[in-house]
């Protein structure tokens, strides 16, 4: 049977999707480093001049890097942040942690994920281990709590994290918004139960029978996303699986200093060309 659903208010324009979000805000980036990033919404939050953005991620790359390039981005909860093994360290990044531009909560992805877990079971922390001989506690300020079950060990406690909105690049979504990745996820499933809304930039729209037919293999059900966008090629000059690979000259051209540069980077980004 048929049903009269009707939410197609929630399928809107990138510029409508990035408005949503409010100066101040904080953002769990889906992907990882080059691979299949929101990369089209973080470009539209520079044009629409987004200011003191915190950006959570627990393998940034080109997205906290040019976030942190305009000065969107002044606050981070981040992991390892690179821009792979092609170019190394994201030197905008860098600079703005080292200028003190971006006040940085240094992590390890496990200590940021078991904040987002804590966030998504509605508990004030979530115990982690592989953090003995880090200086992380002690950087930012975590404690030991004593097993309750009496083994006489202690264990470490990540307090919860939980951001205003995870914003997803996905393959696929349906006319309802649930959401499909091909591949692995990475950490937006956390990222999406953490958050306090969903935003969701995909590839295309597909039948619902997509789903129907293969439930098991919906990422984010429709009732977790306020909205979403349409843009191919979203993800550009990053991955998205199985369509396009890495545009490694493109994340070279990106790298270079000169302003001039950098705006033909903005401008021949996809989502311009779309809407063109």
């Amino acid at each position: 049977m048929t049903s009269g659903f009707n939410q197609a208010d929630k399928c809107v324009s990138l510029q409508d999707l990035v408005s949503r979000v409010p100066n101040g805000a904080s953002l769990a980036l889906g992907g990882s480093f080059l691979h299949r990033g929101p990369f089209s919404f973080v470009r539209e939050l520079i044009r629409q001049n987004k200011q003191d953005l915190e950006i959570i991620k627990q393998s940034p790359g080109y997205d906290i890097d040019i976030l942190c390039r305009t000065g969107t981005a002044t606050k981070a909860r981040a992991g390892i942040v690179a821009m792979e093994g092609n170019f190394g360290l994201a030197q905008y990044y860098r600079k703005a942690v080292e200028q003190q531009r971006l006040a940085l909560e240094e992590h390890a992805c496990a200590t940021l994920t078991a904040g987002l877990r804590a966030a998504a079971f509605g508990i004030p922390f979530q115990p982690c281990g592989g953090i003995e001989g880090s200086e992380l506690a002690q950087l930012n300020n975590w404690v030991k709590i004593a097993d309750p079950y009496g083994s006489g060990k202690e264990v470490w406690v990540i307090p919860a994290i939980q951001p205003d909105y995870a914003v997803i690049h996905a393959n696929e979504v349906d006319r309802k918004g649930n959401v499909r990745v091909l591949g692995t996820y990475h950490w937006d499933r956390i990222m999406s139960r953490s958050a306090k809304s969903v935003l969701v930039v995909a590839e295309k729209m597909v039948e619902d029978t997509v789903f129907t037919d293969n439930p098991e293999t919906t990422l984010i059900p429709y009732f977790m996303v306020e909205a979403f966008s349409i843009v191919p090629n979203g993800a550009w000059p990053g991955s998205c699986w199985p369509d396009y690979e890495i545009d490694y000259p493109a994340v070279q051209a990106y790298l270079d200093p000169d302003q001039a540069a950098f705006n033909q980077h903005l401008n021949a980004a996809p989502e311009l060309q779309e809407h063109a």
